[in-house]
């Protein structure tokens, strides 16, 4: 057997979920193909095995669907009233009126007005009658099916005015139905657009303007003022302002110089930058968000996948229940044929969901797409919905809540001079990759001691307290106080424990360094909060969050004051890591917990918490891979936005059922006493589709 091939298509046409699912069947059947995907959402199809595009097209031609490759990202895109496909509707519509007009002198019932509704029904509605008899064939009981089935029925009991009205108005609900996706979709397309699609590099000694597909890793791109970055690198020379609000939603410009990361799609403001490439276009920053967001349009929601239940068993009861309700009165009751029938074709045309169906989808990709721009990353339905529910957030503190940067502020020393203490510090700690042990290689080198040149031996990490290490035979150790109250035989002494007190109750983390046998000094170190943190736990309170939780393994003392001034309903402190992930179990276990980190130190409680959020995902591709949402920008502000913006999703989507289920029983309660006609019943189903719509693309507006 062949290896078989994956491939995906961009696909263009797509106006509803139900023509997605059958053109998804149709390539099912190609010959060659052993499996087929629809992405609605990223409006794409991956398939497996071996087909061409033009076997795709013709799976696809009962929507005139257009299908090319994924690398030719961008495509003319042709207006819904300008598409040929409508000049039917608009020759039908035309027909309609002039045969109404003509009907209202001569009669209704008249030849020439009944040959005119006749012809509006034939030109309109051909390819809605080939693909609904075929489906009726198939018993697949879809919406072009209801909607051949009432309009041939209308026809044939002498209703054609309304059988044509009812062509026009489905042809219009379906347009309005593209539109809506299409208005969905601009998010992630106008992301397609943001990185140029060739940039100038030096390659040999020479500067040659080349297509991104063709530049390699190492080259040097040379990004002038006012040019977009085309691909992922390091600045090598040069200084300037980049605005990165399209990869990670900041708004103010970031000055980049030698040694900075920068990424495709970011704005060069000021100077002229010399970029070394890091990244094939395809493994950009800017490649993973769009690949990312169009990925999580696939993956269904809770509330979608309910409305795909109740869709499949909802249409076939329809049409049972307008076959029963057409035969059962004239049969039992004596009651005219005619009516009775007329009232089962109008229940069959109120009974397309449409709205339902459109309800959900397009309130997903519109809230996934507005967060994209927006430099959140939400990776999925189910995940939007989930931080719409969130009762409690946990956070890490550091580099979470704090900078992330903390210094060394205080070293009191016993026996030994400060840079002696330092020297030694900084040799056992530089092998470790701890923020605190980062502060104190930053101090060394800040006062130019030589650390490096000390000799390390037996090296060893203690999980959650610190380090030791041999140096010069003597085994010394740096870690927490905790650590110290173990390891000397009568514990730490009074005189230096309320020294520790002291520079805790002033928001320090202190380590104690030292032997098996006596503590020689004690080194302060603080991480300043974030600008931004007191403010964001504010509005995550206002917004409806019951709790909020600072999780860490610093000292209760130190831990206490931070959050405090930070504002969390919540402190828990000296927390191992494996502590941290019972605790977010515990919480689980009672209600929706989010944990916010940094996807690398937290990974485990990020995959434990119902909805995992990483910060600073752009160049972290831990973050974008662990996190059930990351925020692109190392910027917390982003997390209150978020929930509102999932809020916002889950309350709409709840709207829009609703309405979609209330008009759908009203409309059906009207059609037994006859009050329901043709024409108002795929009115009212066209209006409720407008209206779950545009109610759905108001994601598009909800900002920070």
């Amino acid at each position: 057997m062949s290896e078989q091939q994956v491939k995906s298509y961009r696909v263009q046409g797509f106006d509803c979920m139900e023509c997605a699912n059958k053109f998804e069947k149709n390539v099912k059947r190609l010959d060659g193909v052993i499996e087929a995907k629809v992405n609605f959402g990223a409006s794409k199809i991956m398939v497996t095995g071996n087909t061409t595009i033009e076997a795709l097209e013709k799976a696809g031609a009962f929507e005139k669907l257009k299908v090319r490759d994924e690398a030719e990202q961008t495509v003319e895109h042709v207006p819904f009233w300008k598409q040929k496909e409508n000049f039917k509707v608009y020759i039908s519509a035309f027909l309609l009126i002039i045969s109404w007009i003509i009907g209202t002198q001569y009669g209704e019932l008249s030849l020439i007005p009944t040959i005119g509704f006749l012809a509006a029904i034939i030109i309109g509605g051909y390819s809605l009658f080939i693909e609904g008899f075929k489906n009726l064939i198939r018993l697949d009981f879809d919406m072009d099916t209801l909607m051949t089935i009432a309009i041939i029925g209308a026809a044939a009991i002498g209703k054609w005015e309304e059988g044509a009205t009812v062509v026009i108005l489905f042809a219009i609900s379906e347009a309005l139905e593209s539109y809506s996706a299409d208005k969905a979709r601009q998010s992630i397309q106008s992301l397609m657009k943001i990185a140029p699609k060739e940039t100038l590099i030096r390659r040999n000694g020479q500067e040659l303007m080349v297509p991104v597909v063709d530049v390699q890793v190492g080259d040097t791109m040379i990004v002038k003022p006012g040019q977009k970055l085309a691909m992922d690198g390091v600045v090598t020379n040069g200084t300037s302002t980049l605005n990165q609000a399209a990869i990670t939603g900041e708004s103010v410009p970031v000055t980049k110089t030698i040694n900075d990361e920068v990424f495709a799609g970011t704005l060069n403001e000021e100077g002229l930058l010399e970029v070394k490439v890091t990244k094939r276009v395809e493994d950009t920053t800017l490649s993973k968000i769009i690949h990312l967001v169009e990925e999580s349009q696939a993956e269904k929601a809770p509330s979608q996948t309910f409305v795909d239940r109740f869709a499949k068993v909802y249409t076939p009861a329809i049409i049972i229940f307008a076959v029963l309700l057409s035969v059962i009165p004239p049969l039992f009751m004596g009651d005219s044929w005619g009516d009775w029938i007329y009232r089962g074709l109008a229940l069959l045309v109120v009974g397309c969901p449409c709205a339902l169906v459109i309800s959900t989808p397009v309130a997903i990709v519109t809230s996934i797409g507005n967060a994209a721009k927006n430099g959140v990353i939400i990776k999925g339905g189910v995940h939007l919905e989930e931080a719409g529910s969130l009762k409690v957030i946990a956070f890490d503190k550091t580099g979470t809540l704090t900078r992330g940067i903390p210094e060394v502020t205080d070293v009191v020393t016993f026996n030994k001079n400060e840079q002696d203490i330092i020297t030694l510090t900084a040799a056992l700690e530089k092998g470790s990759q701890h923020p605190l042990a980062s502060a104190i290689v930053r101090k060394a080198e800040e006062e130019r001691l030589k650390f490096n040149d000390i000799e390390i031996e037996d090296f060893q990490s203690i999980t959650g307290k610190g380090v030791k290490a041999r140096i010069n035979q003597n085994m010394y150790y740096v870690g927490s106080p905790n650590l110290f109250e173990e390891t000397l035989s009568n514990g730490i002494k009074k005189a230096i424990h309320n020294q520790i007190v002291t520079l805790q109750k002033q928001g320090k983390t202190v380590m104690v360094f030292g032997t098996d046998g006596d503590i020689l000094a004690l080194i302060a170190v603080a991480d300043k909060l974030r600008d931004s943190a007191k403010n964001v736990i504010q509005k995550l309170h206002q917004s409806g969050i019951e709790q909020t939780v600072m999780l860490t393994g610093d000292n209760k003392s130190t831990a206490e004051t931070i959050g405090k001034e930070v504002g969390v309903s919540d402190i828990q402190a000296e927390l191992l890591p494996e502590e941290k992930l019972n605790y977010i179990k515990s919480y689980r276990g009672k209600q929706k917990v989010a944990m916010v980190g940094d996807g690398v130190n937290d990974a485990p409680a990020l995959a434990e918490a119902t909805v995992g959020i990483a910060m600073g995902g752009a160049g972290t591709d831990t973050a974008l891979e662990t996190a059930d949402i990351a925020l692109m920008s190392d910027d917390l502000t982003k997390l209150p936005y978020t929930i509102k913006l999932s809020r916002k999703a889950l309350a709409i989507i709840k709207q829009n059922v609703t309405f979609s289920l209330a008009i759908k029983a009203i409309s059906i309660l009207l059609i037994f006493p006859g009050w329901l006609t043709l024409w108002i019943a795929i009115l009212a189903d066209v209006g409720a589709t407008i209206i779950v719509t545009l109610n759905s693309l108001r994601l598009a507006k909800v900002k920070e």
